[in-house]
């Protein structure tokens, strides 16, 4: 049974849980990290010298790096399924979660922390205006990969739709004003058709 470290609310975990959920895979999810804590205890830190979240275990196998783990999910337990067969698939799906680590979560994380962690008397409108707008730029991007194929890789969802897609409903919720994009948002509904992201991002409250 693999284990899964790290609270729901984490959008690095929300990674891992929805490609858990989209492979039926069992699984124990423990509360680590934030307001639970844990993450710093000597016991955890063995496992992830880090002291971030997520953390996979699978049998006597330890892994950390949320995009990792979702790679190595698609590989040990989708081929076909969330690892494309295609090799250039394969690398246009990596491509598409490295960029969400490079561009589009450095350009969204201000106004997630601004907007959500911060109280709303010490929030800096200007630094959230500026994270909004890069994304609406780096979503720019994004919709128009759209506009060539169904999903970030090609015509089937993958594990490249799972850390654009994490980010997206926290785009869908941080920049209520934002041009149309037409391919994103019929992407997105694609994506909020599937039961895995419904259950493991959708449902979990911005925190």
């Amino acid at each position: 049974m693999l284990k899964i470290w790290g609270r729901n609310t984490s959008s690095n975990v929300q990674k891992t849980m929805w490609a858990v959920g989209e492979l039926g895979l069992e699984h124990e999810r423990f509360d680590v990290g934030g307001t639970y804590g844990k993450n710093k205890e000597p016991a955890y830190l063995a496992m992830n010298p880090n002291g971030l979240v997520p953390t996979l275990v699978d049998g006597d196998f330890i892994l950390w790096e949320s995009n990792t783990i979702v790679r190595y999910l698609a590989r040990e337990y989708g081929v076909g399924k969330l690892e494309p067969p295609d090799p250039k698939e394969r690398a246009r799906a990596s491509q598409w979660m490295d960029w969400q680590l490079s561009v589009l979560g450095p350009a969204i994380t201000p106004a997630f922390i601004g907007m959500i962690r911060m109280p709303e008397d010490k929030r800096d409108p200007a630094a959230i205006a500026a994270s909004q707008a890069k994304t609406i730029e780096a979503m720019k991007i994004l919709d128009a990969q759209l506009a060539k194929t169904d999903y970030v890789a090609g015509d089937e969802f993958s594990m490249g739709d799972i850390p654009v897609g994490v980010m997206t409903y926290r785009f869908w919720h941080l920049v209520p004003e934002r041009p149309a994009l037409s391919n994103l948002q019929r992407w997105y509904v694609l994506l909020q058709s599937r039961e895995a992201f419904r259950k493991h991002v959708e449902a979990i409250p911005l925190s």
